[in-house]
């Protein structure tokens, strides 16, 4: 028997409240509750609905510079890319600092 395991994400990259850091990273997680509050107003979930989310729930930071997201929606899964491609690769610098 397979078992199909999905998740949905943000990736978030901006600056934390402690001043000085530079940029920093976070993957937050998202339960089904997450995705039902980013939906919009026509139930819809578009990279602006999940920003206005981020605005509210992404405590640790103080300003987000970018973000991408994978969200399980029912039968579909939506992928929103990074805004700025060298996001990504701020993105992996921030969760990943010894790898190249």
């Amino acid at each position: 028997m397979k078992r199909l395991v999905c998740f949905s994400y943000v990736d978030v990259i901006g600056e934390i409240w402690l001043p000085g850091i530079g940029p920093c990273a976070q993957r937050i997680s998202l339960r089904p509750y997450d995705i039902e509050n980013i939906r919009d107003g026509g139930g819809k979930i578009t990279r602006e609905s999940i920003e206005q989310w981020l605005r509210t729930h992404a405590g640790d930071f103080r300003s987000i510079t970018d973000f991408s997201a994978s969200i399980e929606d029912g039968e579909d899964t939506l992928d929103f890319a990074w805004a700025n491609e060298e996001s990504e690769c701020v993105h992996s610098d921030c969760m990943y600092p010894d790898r190249d």
